[in-house]
């Protein structure tokens, strides 16, 4: 068994040397311990006592640090907390190996239930969208309002760029890409990355890019690193073919929660032709649609993703700031 195989159980006592975890100015790191479960919580200390409580799920391949343009632009409205997913960012694999969409959001659900700080304002990217998604559905009582960027919804005609990474839930085949781009440089990575997740990768300063690339570096040297990838992206595949109650579109129909969409037009990963659907599934969402986007609007577009989450958060009368 190779070092990119390990079940959960065994990677989780796997304790690598690596590089730092970036934390920006303002933020926080902690580690939430759980039975079976250890999850670290990025915060930006609130601007004053008493503000609503937020919390961010990032997408597959993603961490907490997915969040870190969005945060400070909420700081002064939300009370704003971002989760490492289990085997992702600096949080180690969950002891039982479950990277499905239920998992998941288990671990969203407990981590919310232990802190006692629901019902939140939740937020989810991609697989972090399907998460929230059930979330909301199963738990309405932890969930405020919903804000989903390109969450990861089944699609019945998946993009054509979306198919390499649907692939690597395929057994076998995320140690096969390990092995066949073992020389690529974190620099040819990341930029590999951010051609595929950005409407234009040019956006990105070269603080950002040197940022990623750090990380990059940092999540190569985590022995779980393809394992959490490939198991996390099978869990997808799985939920896209769940039907009936479980299903991710039906529980989208069953969330309560005031619901923000946005999608952006060049996203290759989550089609931009989903927007209308899930426009009509969440009852009484609003859209925000943004035509130069791809699949990480809030962190092309923070400003304008924080005008709309403001705009959400008066419509429900949560809209608090000190003048």
């Amino acid at each position: 068994m190779s070092s990119t195989e390990l079940p959960g159980a065994l990677a989780a006592a796997v304790t690598p040397k690596t590089l730092p975890v970036r934390v920006a100015e303002g933020e926080k790191l902690r580690q939430v311990s759980l039975p079976g479960l250890t999850l670290t919580v990025r915060s930006r200390p609130p601007v004053r006592a008493g503000l609503a409580p937020a919390l961010f799920v990032h997408g597959l391949g993603g961490s907490s640090q997915n969040w870190s343009a969005l945060m400070p632009l909420l700081e002064d409205v939300l009370d704003c907390e971002a989760l490492d997913l289990p085997g992702f960012g600096d949080s180690p694999p969950p002891d039982d190996g479950n990277y499905s969409v239920t998992g998941h959001a288990r671990a969203v659900i407990r981590l919310l239930d232990a802190s006692g700080r629901g019902p939140v304002h939740l937020f989810g990217n991609s697989m972090g969208g399907a998460v929230a998604t059930r979330v909301a559905a199963v738990r309405p009582d932890l969930v405020r309002t919903l804000t989903l960027v390109s969450p990861a919804l089944p699609e019945i005609r998946v993009q054509r760029t979306a198919v390499p990474t649907a692939l690597v839930a395929l057994p076998g085949v995320a140690q096969l890409f390990a092995r066949l781009t073992k020389d690529w440089t974190p620099e040819q990575r990341t930029r590999g990355v951010m051609s595929l997740c950005y409407g234009d990768p040019k956006m990105v300063t070269p603080e950002g890019f040197a940022h990623a690339v750090q990380e990059m570096e940092r999540r190569l040297q985590l022995p779980y690193f393809w394992d959490a990838m490939a198991r996390s992206a099978r869990g997808i595949v799985d939920a896209y073919t769940l039907g009936g109650q479980h299903g991710l579109w039906r529980q989208a129909e069953r969330v309560l929660a005031p619901t923000l969409l946005v999608y952006g037009g060049r996203d290759q990963l989550v089609s931009y032709r989903m927007a209308q659907r899930a426009a009509r599934a969440f009852r009484g969402s609003r859209l925000l649609s943004l035509p130069e986007a791809g699949h990480v609007a809030m962190m092309e577009y923070p400003d304008v993703v924080a005008t709309a989450v403001r705009e959400l958060l008066a419509a429900q009368g949560d809209l608090t700031v000190e003048s």
